[in-house]
């Protein structure tokens, strides 16, 4: 029985309501969470710093973001998202604007740390949107709330402008107060969610750390967060990465780099959505297999060397590949819910984790090829691989659940 089928009737507008204000705060956190994609170049420019450093640099926020997320998604267990949800927005607002005040490297990279806060938010946001729906929409309702993702691109979209007129300055002091303000409209228009006004109401006691962390035995938590640390990390990755990508490969400006790489964060969020409903549909492991092997076959292409591919060709194949990326994000957290209902806080958030880390560990994985080898398109190469493994994992694992006669939730098959 699912938690909304044990409390008391909601109004008909509350579950709707709880979703999309939470899907307009998570895209707000992540421009913010992304900020560097764009403020990053100009700061490359003004401190001289090498490959390595500007993926540090843009990779930080991602590194905050991701390891906060699972210790976030506890705490929305315990204490209610409402409340978590608008403490992490005020403090990772408090944070951008400090960071308008940096002025050496290491202290932008101290701010960056705070600023990536708001990629924690996505833990916050699963575990609080999930219990207002059945199983068997949650995979649409968090496909939605997903498609947050999008604020990568009102970033590449916006930023370079407020960049050209007031500096990079401005745009870490506008994205901090539009992000403050955003922490208060939610607080005063939400409700808690279902699951914590069950718990309070029955006055159930927390679980242990222990029982939060128990589900984390299986290794199929494991297998789910490499599916996300390509699916989501490297998304994260080719949106902190591309204005750059662009800039160096095919000598645009970062104007039209960074609308490009906006591009490519739109589709690459929104249909995050699309891949909701295809996963309530046609099955989460149906849309993971399509991911997987057509990404692929993308990143294969584009591992070829950047002078052979045209802009052209380039831009195509990256928005397929980011399209798909999309499915495969909400189809991975449709699995949560259905193999773990009473542990969607801690799985949702190691599984966001891994993927938090994976647009961490990427920009500067990709940062250190390119200064190793000379080849840019020695990042699509590491991702290729990352993929192939994803995908050979799943397939064996399919396999072994056939043949030991398991079957999985139907929500997930």
């Amino acid at each position: 029985m699912s938690v909304i089928e044990k409390v008391q009737p909601m109004s008909d507008g509350e579950p709707a309501k709880a979703l999309w204000i939470s899907t307009v705060a998570f895209t707000l956190c992540f421009a913010v969470w992304t900020i560097f994609a764009i403020i990053g170049i100009r700061i490359k420019q003004d401190l001289g710093l090498n490959e390595a450093e500007f993926g540090l640099l843009v990779g930080t926020p991602v590194l905050t973001g991701s390891l906060v997320r699972i210790v976030l998604g506890i705490w929305t267990g315990r204490y209610g998202g409402r409340l978590v949800y608008t403490l992490t927005m005020l403090a990772a607002a408090l944070a951008t604007f400090l960071l308008s005040y940096a002025q050496t490297y290491t202290q932008m990279l101290i701010a960056g740390l705070g600023v990536g806060l708001a990629g924690g938010s996505f833990a916050v946001g699963v575990a609080y949107v999930s219990p207002f729906f059945p199983a068997e929409k949650q995979g649409t309702a968090l496909g939605i709330f997903g498609a947050g993702n999008v604020g990568a691109a009102v970033t590449k979209f916006a930023a370079p402008f407020v960049l050209l007129a007031w500096g990079w300055q401005a745009v870490a002091e506008i994205w901090a107060v539009c992000l403050a303000l955003m922490a208060i409209i939610f607080w005063f228009t939400t409700t808690d969610d279902p699951a914590f006004r069950l718990r309070r109401e029955r006055s159930v006691a927390s679980k242990s750390f222990a029982e939060e962390f128990a589900p984390l035995q299986n290794v199929q938590v494991w297998r789910f967060s490499l599916y996300y640390f390509f699916a989501f990390g490297g998304f994260v990755a080719l949106s902190l990465w591309l204005p750059r990508y662009l800039v160096g490969v095919y000598g645009f400006n970062l104007e039209t780099a960074g609308m490009i790489a906006a591009a490519y964060s739109i589709p690459g969020s929104i249909f995050r959505a699309f891949g909701g409903v295809l996963s309530d549909k046609k099955g989460a492991r149906s849309v993971m297999y399509a991911m997987l092997a057509v990404s692929a076959v993308a990143t294969l292409i584009l591992s070829l060397p950047a002078t052979t591919i045209t802009p052209v060709i380039f831009i195509i194949v990256i928005f397929v590949l980011g399209f798909f990326m999309s499915l495969g994000k909400a189809a991975v957290f449709k699995h949560i819910p259905a193999y773990y209902p009473e542990s969607v806080g801690a799985v949702g958030g190691i599984v966001g984790m891994m993927g938090g880390l994976g647009g961490f560990i990427l920009p500067i994985a990709f940062g250190f090829l390119k200064d190793m080898t000379g080849l840019w398109s020695s990042c699509f190469l590491l991702l290729f691989a990352v993929v192939a493994i994803s995908l050979v994992w799943m397939h064996l694992s399919v396999k072994q659940l056939s043949r030991q006669g398991h079957s999985a939730p139907v929500a997930a098959t």
